[in-house]
């Protein structure tokens, strides 16, 4: 994967959350304040306007404007997601990038979020999603299409998990039960954006 390659999956990227934006926002609507879909599309939308003009020669270049355009977003997902992108950005520096230095980007990632937001797995947040994403990049032992597939399924089942869990961070976590049956958001939106990698 290249720079090219990477402003692509980007661009698929925007258009599932444009696809998406109202269910997004209706999910946060029933477990947090319901800004999420507002806040995703105005980073987004930041996104593609800088990257209409930024030189990008790695991977990394890309996500550094994704990354710089979450943390200009308000509401506390768009700074997670920030940092998120900026340690991708860091490991993936190279004129090319596969499975490992992804795998290392999305651990690393990961694990600023942790940081920040103090979230574990099972707390119903983004995290859920994250991390069998980056767990099933590391363990790929093919080519990068098929590591990204086993990603995009892993990042869909972690979302999909978030349903049956009670919320111990974030916004869902003030409205308790209120909230189980509902998927998180953002978990929602790892899934989108590591499915969008697939083509």
């Amino acid at each position: 994967m290249n720079a090219s390659d990477t402003r692509e999956w980007m661009r698929r990227f925007f258009a599932a959350v444009d696809r998406e934006e109202q269910t997004l926002t209706d999910l946060d609507r029933r477990s947090g304040d319901g800004d999420f879909g507002a806040n995703l599309r105005s980073a987004l939308g930041r996104a593609r306007t800088a990257l209409q003009t930024a030189q990008t020669a790695t991977p990394g270049d890309v996500f550094d404007v994704v990354s710089t355009a979450f943390l200009n977003t308000g509401g506390t997902s768009g700074p997670l997601f920030g940092m998120w992108f900026r340690q991708l950005a860091k490991a993936t520096r190279t004129e090319t990038i596969g499975a490992a230095e992804l795998a290392r980007g999305f651990a690393e990632g990961t694990a600023a979020v942790q940081r920040l937001g103090g979230a574990k797995p099972g707390d119903k947040t983004m995290v859920d999603a994250m991390i069998p994403a980056g767990e099933a990049l590391a363990a790929a032992s093919g080519d990068l299409a098929d590591a990204l597939a086993a990603a995009a399924a892993a990042a869909r089942s972690g979302a999909q998990a978030t349903a049956d869990l009670l919320a111990r961070r974030g916004r869902a976590s003030y409205v308790g039960e209120v909230a189980r049956g509902v998927l998180d958001p953002g978990a929602v939106t790892v899934a989108l954006l590591v499915e969008s990698a697939c083509g």
